[in-house]
């Protein structure tokens, strides 16, 4: 029977029916719906619209309702359309008509507000715990591999050396701040809708303040017609999750590139792997893959409910029935690709020595080059042209910066009319090929960057303990 039908005569067209019904994806709800039945309840009881006996009987019944629902033991019944009507049936079974006045001044409309605020609200601090998790996953292998020197690129093109330990944690500050993100958009989400009716606000004495502490809420929602209709949370936490679904993505994309043998800076574990059911020599990392592939569908997510609420007016249209596939969908997705890349992480196997290897190739230490010859009075401008010219010189004999010959210094500091980088070329005290062969080293261009946020081992030491202690053991 609908539980809504009481003006219709017709039966409802099963096209219709099949496809208005949302009980396959919100019977999600069920805990949150019947834990906002129950603030209800004593709502109503407070406000003296129940008796006491029916306040017991109704908390008793829901009570029953949700260990079944915990177990799995709930059928639910599609002609009943929703986890809202589904339950109501469900009460009305297990402990008779006085289960018909567990909706009095309620609607589906407040109702699934609530609902989704309830299940958005417990999302967030799973995410938050499992976004946690892949931080220490980070740092913990940042720590294992302190001393590890990886060669830093722009343009995909050899840049600067740097430790590997300084790259990772450019992630924890990615997820610092996806964590930051999920935060706020908790403490806006934080309100409860019960009360609102469908639009207009419930037509009895019910004290909305107490129902929402005691559901968890700061308080309740200022406006009845906005609190029905609101989907600014889904919004944000579809914008935090995709947000960092690019995040992770990015990190995926270099595990997959440096676990390819001509890189082979890493290797996936086997439990992380995957082969081809035709080539025998395939080792691939599957997971990163499918995290770099996700992030694609978190965005999509993202976009859709953008234009669900856009052509909204106000209150409540059906339409915001396809918020939760979207919202449940990207959460669920999420946590797994935090959950399968934390594991990545921390069995990850690092090849110092090709990575090592490859901060010596393209020339990486040219700017600290650059910036030893600012050091000794040349101009920035005029440093970079000199260092042009001996990475030039150096890649024609087929050496390192650091295996220039002082006549080559020489020659490069005249390329210039720097005064100072002319005096160096002529003042061979100066000693300016040992200075320059010295500062073309990765290690001392490494320990040069000794800037807060740089990638000097003092300072990277500094950074990974106070994600330590921020993060806590792990």
């Amino acid at each position: 029977m609908r539980r809504w039908g009481g003006r219709f005569t017709g039966q409802t067209d099963e096209r219709v029916v099949d496809f208005t019904r949302s009980i396959e994806v919100d019977a999600a709800l069920a805990a949150d719906d019947i834990e906002g039945s129950m603030a209800h309840v004593r709502g109503l009881g407070r406000a003296g619209i129940l008796e006491p006996a029916e306040v017991d009987g109704l908390i008793e019944g829901l009570r029953g309702l949700a260990v079944e629902v915990e177990a799995g033991d709930v059928a639910w019944d599609p002609a009943l359309e929703d986890v809202h009507m589904n339950l109501e049936a469900a009460l009305e079974a297990r402990i008779g008509p006085v289960a018909r006045k567990l909706h009095t001044g309620r609607s589906r409309n407040d109702q699934v507000a609530t609902d989704l605020r309830l299940w958005t609200r417990r999302a967030i601090d799973r995410l938050v715990e499992a976004i946690i998790g892949f931080e220490r996953a980070l740092v913990g292998l940042a720590e294992r591999e302190i001393e590890t020197v990886l060669p830093g690129t722009t343009h995909i093109q050899p840049a600067q050396p740097v430790l590997l330990a300084h790259h990772l944690l450019a992630y924890v500050e990615m997820l610092e701040r996806d964590r930051g993100r999920l935060a706020d958009a908790r403490r806006r989400l934080n309100v409860s809708p019960l009360g609102s009716g469908a639009l207009a606000g419930a037509g009895y004495a019910l004290d909305r303040e107490a129902s929402a502490r005691e559901l968890g809420f700061d308080g309740p929602t200022a406006n009845s017609m906005d609190a029905v209709s609101d989907r600014d949370f889904v919004v944000e936490v579809l914008a935090a999750a995709a947000l960092s679904m690019v995040h992770l993505s990015r990190l995926a994309e270099e595990i997959t590139w440096w676990s390819n043998p001509a890189f082979g800076f890493v290797r996936v574990a086997d439990a992380f792997s995957t082969g081809s059911s035709m080539m025998p020599n395939k080792r691939n990392p599957d997971p990163a893959e499918l995290v770099r592939g996700r992030a694609a569908g978190s965005i999509a997510a993202l976009t859709a409910m953008l234009g669900i609420l856009k052509g909204l007016p106000l209150a409540y249209q059906r339409d915001l029935q396809d918020d939760k596939p979207l919202l449940f969908g990207t959460v669920a997705t999420f946590e797994a690709s935090l959950g399968v890349l934390t594991g990545l992480v921390e069995t990850l196997s690092i090849d110092a020595a090709r990575m090592r290897a490859a901060a010596d190739e393209g020339f990486t230490t040219a700017t600290a080059v650059a910036d030893a010859l600012v050091g000794r009075g040349v101009a920035f401008r005029s440093a970079h042209q000199v260092v042009g010219a001996l990475v030039a010189a150096a890649e024609a004999r087929g050496v390192r910066l650091d295996a220039v010959s002082d006549e080559e210094v020489a020659i490069a500091l005249r390329s210039t009319d720097d005064g100072a980088a002319l005096a160096l070329a002529s003042d061979r005290a100066a000693g300016a090929g040992h200075v320059l062969r010295a500062a073309a080293s990765v290690e001392a261009a490494i320990a040069a960057m000794d800037v807060v946020g740089g990638t000097a081992p003092v300072r990277v030491r500094a950074a990974l303990a106070s994600a330590r202690e921020r993060l806590g053991p792990g």
